[in-house]
C-alpha cells in the first residue's frame, strides 16, 4: 500500500501546519470543557452498629478459634514452571505435586531447608525467602501416571510394538520421566495483613495471606491422598461413600477454610459432599449409568462422552491411564499394524486376536464391544473393555437426575448433634497441628466450637380474608377454615389431560369445592380434553401441538387458565414445550400437576399457585396492609431479586439464565413479576440490565421492570430501589457494586435524566459453610434466628439469618451482606424487613429460608430454562467450541397477557 496517498499520512501533514485561526461568532460564549471526572469505585460499606431486637439465645457455631503467633514474617510467592526434558511444558494436572515433592526431597539444602505450600499448579509460597530469586532444578520421577505419551502405539496393556529396542525404550519411558522445574520470585505478602484485617483495616494483602493458609490446608489434604474440590477434601474411604444410583456415589468429606471474623481468625469446618463415579470395572459403571441390562444394550455415543478423561487401571499391569475415547469398531474388527519379531515386516491383526492369541489373555465378552482408547487422536492405544477398571475418587460432573438428587439429599442429611460430633472428630483427625507450614506461622487451632449470641425475631403478623389476622407459630401457618385475602374469579378455564391415570372428574369436583371454601369464585371447567391415545408415543413437541390444536378447535375463546395433567411426577418432557407455547405464544396461564395422592392439603397448595398466577393474593403482612413498614411504606419503593442459574459443572455450553423479579403495586411487597434472559455460559454478572439498542431505545431488563412498577403503582417512580442479589461470592462483590449497579443506574437515567433514586444492595449467600447449633439440643435453631456478631466480618456489614424452621437435617442460615445503603435503614429495621420478606412467599404456608424475591428469581429462571431444554440439549451440542463459541440462543419473550403475572409461582 502506498502510504503517501493514505489518509494517515495526510493527517500527519495537516498536523505539521499551523492551526487555522478560530472562527467564533461574536454572540457565542465558548463552552468551558470540564475535565472528565474519574469514576470512583464503590466498595462494600462498613457495619453501622449492631441490631438489638429479639429474644437473646446462646448458640455455638462450627468456627474454631485460630491463634497466630508469628505475625512479623512474610510469605514469599514464587511462580513455578514445569517442563519435560525436551522443553515441552507439562500440561496435565496432578503430576505437579509429585514433581514438587521430589524437588523438596532432593534439593533440601538449596531450598534452605524450607517447607513450602504449593497450589498444585503454578504457584508456591514459603515463609521467608529462598536463597535466590530464580532457581532451576531437574528431577526424575518413577512411575508417572501415563496419559500414554508413548513412542509407538503400545502400552504394557495395550497393543505392543515388537522390535526389541522399542520395548526397552518403552519400558524405560513408562517407568521414569525427567522434569525441569523453574522457581521464580513473584511477590511478598506480610502476615501482618491478617492482623490488620482483623482490626477492620481492609488491605489488599489480607485476602492473599488467607489464600496461602487455605493452600496449606489443601496441600495437607493432598498429601493424604484426598480428592480436592476447592476447599473441600474427600478421603478414599468406602465408609464415606453412598450409592445414589446411575453408577454415581455421594462421597462425604470436609470443607475447611480460614475466615477473618470480629473475634479473630477462625477455621470453618463443615461436612461436604461431592459426586464421584463408582470405582471398579468400566462395564459395570456403564450398565448402571445407562440403566440397561447388559453391555450389548449400551449407547456407545453416550458412553464415549461419559468416559472421556476418566482414569482407569488396566490389568494385567495395573498401570493407570486416562481415557481419550473409544475405538470406532468392535474389538474383533478393530485392526492395527503389528511389527513382527526380528525383522521390519508388519502384519494387520485385530485387537481381539492380538490379546487372545499373542498375549494369551482370555477375553470373555469384549470381542463385540468397542475398545477403550488411551492414546492420542493420531496414535490410538486400544485396551479391551473388560481389562479396564475405573480408579476411585473421580468427580462426576454431569447433572444429576431428580431421583439421584433426592437420594443424595436423603442420605447426606444429619441432625444437628450428629453433625457437631462428626465435625469435632474431623478436626481432631485432620491433625493440622503436625502441618509444618502452620507450625512455622505459629498457628494453633482451638478445639472448641465458638460461642455466639443470637437473637430470635418475632414472626410478622399475617392477614387473611374476612379481616382475619394470624401469628405464625414456629414459622408455619395454614388455610384451614380461612379465606384468601384477595381471591380471583375464574370463569373461563379447561382441563387438559396428557394420558395421566387418575379420576379427572373427581379431581375437578374436589378442586371446585376446595376453591369455594378458600373464597375463590370458580365456574366449572368448559371441558376436560383427553389426549388421543394414538399421540401418546409421539415426541413431546408433537403431543403438545396436537393437544393445543384440539383445545383451540373446541374452546369458544381464550381461557383464563388451563389445568394440565402430566403423566410423570418430575421432569416431564412435555412441561417445557407446554409452558413455552402457552406463556410465549398464547398468553395463557397454566398450572401443571401430576396428581398421585390428592387430598385437601394438595388441592389447597395447587389453588395457592393458581390464585397467585391469576393476580390474586393468598395472604399478606399486616404491616403491608396497614401500610406501616419502616421506610418502605413511606416512599415508593421497588424490591428487586436477581439470580443467574448455570448448567451443571460438566455442561460448558448451556447458556446461563439471568432472572430479575421486581415488586409491583406499591405499597405491596408481596406481588412480583419477572424478566428472564439468557447470557453466555457460566457468566455470573447479568449483562442485559441496561441494553441500549439505539439512541432512544433501551431493551434491557430494568427498564421493563421500572415501567411496570410505575404503571402498577399509580404512576409513581420508585424513590428507593432495594436489590437482593443471589449467588455471588465475596470476590465478586465489587463487580455487583460497580458493573451491575452502574447498569441499573444507567437504565434509570435513560428513563429520566433528573431522577436520582436511592439504592440498597444486599447479597444473599446460601452456599457457605457456617452452621449454628443450640448447645446440647437435638433441635435446629428456631425460625427468626439472626446473628450479627463475633463470627461476622470484622469490617463489612453482614449478618446470618435462619428465617425458616429446619425440620430435617441441620438448618443452613442465609448469609446476607449489605454492600450499599443510601436509604439509611437502621440495623433493626433492615433485619426486620429481610425477615418479613421470608413470609410473603405465595406458594407455601411456611417462612422460607431466603427472601421471596430471590426464590421467585430461581423459579422464573428454572421455568423458562425448560423452554430451552427441548430445543437445545447440551449433551448433543459440541462442547469443544468452549464458552462463547456460539451465539447465545435467546429466550422467547412472554406474551403481554402474562408478562407481568406471577407465572413462575
Amino acid at each position: 500500500m502506498d502510504m503517501s496517498s493514505s489518509g494517515l499520512n495526510g493527517r500527519e501533514n495537516e498536523d505539521s501546519l499551523p492551526p487555522p485561526p478560530p472562527v467564533i461568532p461574536s454572540d457565542v460564549v465558548p463552552v468551558k470543557v470540564e475535565p472528565e471526572k474519574k469514576k470512583v469505585l464503590r466498595l462494600p460499606i462498613a457495619r453501622r452498629g449492631l441490631a438489638s431486637k429479639g429474644t437473646k439465645l446462646l448458640l455455638q457455631t462450627n468456627h474454631f478459634r485460630v491463634n497466630v503467633g508469628n505475625t512479623d514474617g512474610h510469605f514469599f510467592q514464587y511462580s513455578v514452571s514445569l517442563s519435560y526434558e525436551d522443553g515441552r511444558p507439562v500440561e496435565g494436572k496432578g503430576v505437579g505435586r509429585k514433581v514438587l515433592e521430589k524437588v523438596h526431597e532432593t534439593y533440601d539444602s538449596e531450598l534452605n531447608g524450607k517447607d513450602f505450600a504449593y497450589d498444585g499448579e503454578k504457584t508456591l509460597f514459603t515463609l521467608g525467602s529462598l536463597a535466590r530469586n530464580h532457581l532451576e532444578f531437574t528431577v526424575v520421577l518413577e512411575d508417572v501416571v501415563s496419559t500414554s505419551r508413548n513412542n509407538g502405539n503400545v502400552s504394557p496393556d495395550g497393543i505392543e510394538e515388537s522390535s526389541e529396542s522399542d520395548k526397552k525404550r518403552m519400558r524405560r519411558q513408562n517407568r521414569a520421566k525427567t522434569f525441569k522445574v523453574e522457581i521464580s520470585f513473584a511477590s511478598k505478602i506480610p502476615l501482618q495483613a491478617i492482623v490488620n484485617a482483623l482490626r477492620g483495616q481492609d488491605s489488599d494483602n489480607y485476602q492473599e495471606a488467607i489464600r496461602v493458609l487455605d493452600i496449606i490446608l489443601r496441600q495437607h489434604a493432598a498429601k493424604q491422598g484426598c480428592l480436592l474440590v476447592r476447599q473441600s477434601f474427600f478421603h478414599n474411604d468406602p465408609k464415606n461413600f453412598t450409592d445414589v444410583g446411575g453408577g454415581v456415589l455421594g462421597c462425604r468429606g470436609f470443607h475447611s477454610s480460614f475466615r477473618t471474623t470480629q473475634s479473630g481468625l477462625s477455621l470453618n469446618i463443615d461436612v461436604s459432599t461431592t459426586m464421584i463415579v463408582t470405582p471398579g470395572p468400566v462395564v459395570d459403571f456403564l450398565i448402571s449409568n445407562q440403566n440397561v441390562k447388559d453391555p450389548f444394550s449400551l449407547d456407545w455415543v453416550k458412553a464415549k462422552r461419559t468416559l472421556k478423561n476418566l482414569r482407569i487401571k488396566a490389568s494385567p499391569s495395573n498401570q493407570e491411564y486416562k481415557i481419550t475415547g473409544l475405538s470406532d469398531l468392535p474389538c474383533k474388527d478393530q485392526m492395527f499394524t503389528l511389527k513382527k519379531k526380528g525383522d521390519d515386516a508388519t502384519e494387520e491383526v485385530t485387537v481381539f486376536d492380538y490379546f487372545v492369541n499373542h498375549r494369551r489373555i482370555d477375553l470373555r465378552y469384549s470381542g463385540d464391544l468397542p475398545c477403550i482408547n488411551v492414546g492420542k487422536p493420531k496414535r490410538p492405544t486400544y485396551i479391551p473393555l473388560e481389562l479396564c477398571s475405573l480408579v476411585s475418587l473421580q468427580r462426576y460432573t454431569k447433572a444429576l437426575s431428580t431421583l439421584q438428587r433426592s437420594s443424595l439429599v436423603e442420605k447426606s442429611r444429619q441432625k444437628p448433634l450428629d453433625r457437631m460430633r462428626v465435625l469435632k472428630d474431623a478436626l481432631s483427625s485432620s491433625n493440622y497441628g503436625s502441618e509444618p507450614m502452620l507450625q512455622n506461622c505459629g498457628i494453633s487451632i482451638n478445639s472448641g466450637f465458638t460461642e455466639v449470641e443470637g437473637r430470635v425475631l418475632q414472626a410478622p403478623r399475617l392477614k387473611f380474608g374476612n379481616g382475619e389476622d394470624f401469628n405464625p407459630r414456629n414459622g408455619r401457618w395454614n388455610f384451614n377454615q380461612k379465606k384468601l385475602i384477595k381471591p380471583t374469579k375464574i370463569e373461563k378455564w379447561a382441563v387438559v389431560n396428557f394420558s395421566a391415570r387418575c379420576d379427572v372428574r373427581g379431581l375437578v369436583r374436589d378442586l371446585l369445592k376446595c376453591a369455594q371454601m378458600k373464597g375463590i369464585a370458580i365456574e366449572p371447567p368448559f371441558d376436560v380434553f383427553e389426549e388421543d391415545f394414538h399421540n401418546k408415543r409421539s415426541p413431546p413437541l408433537v403431543r403438545v401441538e396436537k393437544m393445543l390444536e384440539f383445545v383451540q378447535s373446541k374452546l369458544p375463546g381464550a381461557p383464563q387458565f388451563l389445568l394440565c395433567l402430566l403423566p410423570d411426577r418430575k421432569n416431564s418432557d412435555l412441561y417445557g414445550p407446554w409452558k413455552k407455547r402457552n406463556l410465549a405464544d398464547f398468553g395463557v396461564v397454566t398450572q401443571c400437576i401430576a396428581p398421585q395422592r390428592v387430598n385437601d392439603q394438595y388441592l389447597t397448595n395447587v389453588l395457592l399457585k393458581i390464585n397467585a398466577k391469576l393476580g390474586g393474593l393468598n395472604s399478606m403482612l399486616s404491616v403491608e396492609h396497614a401500610p406501616s413498614i419502616p421506610v418502605v411504606s413511606r416512599a415508593p419503593t421497588i424490591i428487586i431479586g436477581m439470580d443467574v442459574s448455570h448448567g451443571s459443572p460438566g455442561q460448558t455450553d448451556i447458556p446461563s439464565i439471568a432472572a430479575v423479579v421486581s415488586s409491583r403495586e406499591w405499597p405491596l411487597i408481596s406481588k412480583y413479576r419477572a424478566c428472564v434472559r439468557t447470557q453466555s455460559p457460566k457468566v455470573e454478572m447479568i449483562d442485559n440490565l441496561f441494553k441500549k439498542v439505539s439512541a432512544e431505545v433501551d431493551d434491557g431488563i430494568i427498564r421493563e421492570l421500572l415501567l411496570d412498577f410505575y404503571r402498577s403503582s399509580g404512576n409513581r417512580k420508585p424513590e428507593n430501589i432495594i436489590i437482593f442479589r443471589d449467588g455471588v461470592s465475596e470476590s465478586q462483590f465489587n463487580q455487583v457494586l460497580n458493573i451491575e449497579l452502574d447498569q441499573i443506574i444507567e437504565a434509570c437515567k435513560f428513563l429520566d435524566e433528573k431522577w436520582n433514586p436511592k439504592f440498597l444492595v444486599i447479597v444473599a449467600q446460601k452456599n457457605h459453610h457456617t452452621k449454628f447449633f443450640q448447645p446440647g439440643s437435638p433441635e435446629n435453631v428456631p425460625p427468626g434466628t439472626v446473628i450479627d456478631n463475633k463470627i461476622c466480618h470484622p469490617r463489612n456489614y453482614d449478618f446470618y439469618m435462619c428465617a425458616h424452621a429446619g425440620m430435617i437435617g441441620t438448618s443452613r442460615p442465609t448469609h446476607y451482606h449489605v454492600l450499599l445503603d443510601e436509604i439509611g435503614f437502621s440495623p433493626d429495621d433492615l433485619q426486620e424487613l429481610v425477615h418479613s420478606l421470608s413470609y410473603v412467599y405465595q406458594r407455601s404456608t411456611t417462612a422460607i429460608s431466603v427472601v421471596a424475591p430471590i426464590c421467585y428469581a430461581h423459579l422464573a429462571a428454572t421455568q423458562m430454562g425448560q423452554f430451552m431444554k427441548f430445543e437445545e440439549r447440551s449433551e448433543t451440542a459440541s462442547s469443544h467450541g468452549g464458552a462463547g463459541a456460539h451465539p447465545v440462543p435467546q429466550l422467547p419473550r412472554l406474551n403481554d397477557n402474562v408478562s407481568s403475572s406471577m407465572f413462575f409461582c
